[in-house]
């Protein structure tokens, strides 16, 4: 399977914002993000020229992309779903994007990050209202509960798991860090996500 092998400190870099992808290095003064803010490579601090409207759209789509870890055909399939749903579609893809099952383990604090949240679901490490479930793009439900396996519960990432996270838990989720249970309250909104997105620029992208 196709996966990133570089920095992943260079993405955000690129693309100008954090992208949450190493944990809680992001929320420390360590980041790259705080300690160079302009793009990687030799001519990243040279001045910039003003970006064209598709290269904008292009930043903002690769920005989402990124973040949420998915590769261009899994991310256009999503877009393509958000389109065929009611609503705006802009709004039905992130929503979709907040509703995989990798993003709720780490959103929940179940992970550091969301790469390493992909790697525990792919590891068989949580359930789903019972049933285990190991595909990282499983759309979760209001209503559904997410239990770490009991067999997996004394790994020490779950020990430190049930210390609590300094993250702020957003309000379509509630979570029980003794039990190692997250509980899909509602579906997600515009407002829940944490970090800045045009995602209006995205559909544009897809639709020239």
């Amino acid at each position: 399977m196709a996966r990133n092998t570089g920095s992943v400190c260079r993405m955000c870099r690129r693309e100008g914002t954090k992208l949450f992808l190493k944990g809680e290095k992001c929320f420390s003064q360590k980041c790259a993000v705080a300690k160079r803010p302009t793009p990687p490579g030799q001519h990243g601090q040279a001045r910039q020229r003003k970006m064209s409207e598709y290269g904008l759209q292009l930043r903002e789509k690769q920005k989402a992309r990124r973040a949420y870890g998915l590769l261009e055909t899994q991310f256009r399939r999503t877009h393509d779903k958000a389109l065929k749903m009611k609503g705006v579609s802009g709004e039905n893809l992130l929503q979709l994007l907040e509703r995989r099952l990798d993003n709720v383990v780490y959103r929940a604090g179940l992970a550091n990050s969301r790469p390493q949240a992909r790697q525990l679901v792919n590891h068989g490490h949580f359930l789903v209202n019972g049933q285990k479930v190991d595909i990282p793009s499983f759309i979760v439900d209001a209503g559904d509960e997410i239990t770490v396996r009991a067999s997996s519960k004394d790994i020490d990432l779950f020990k430190a798991a049930r210390e609590g996270s300094a993250r702020i838990l957003p309000k379509w989720l509630s979570c029980n860090t003794e039990e190692l249970k997250a509980t899909v309250s509602s579906l997600p909104e515009r407002s829940d996500i944490d970090f800045a997105l045009q995602e209006n620029m995205i559909i544009e992208f897809y639709s020239r």
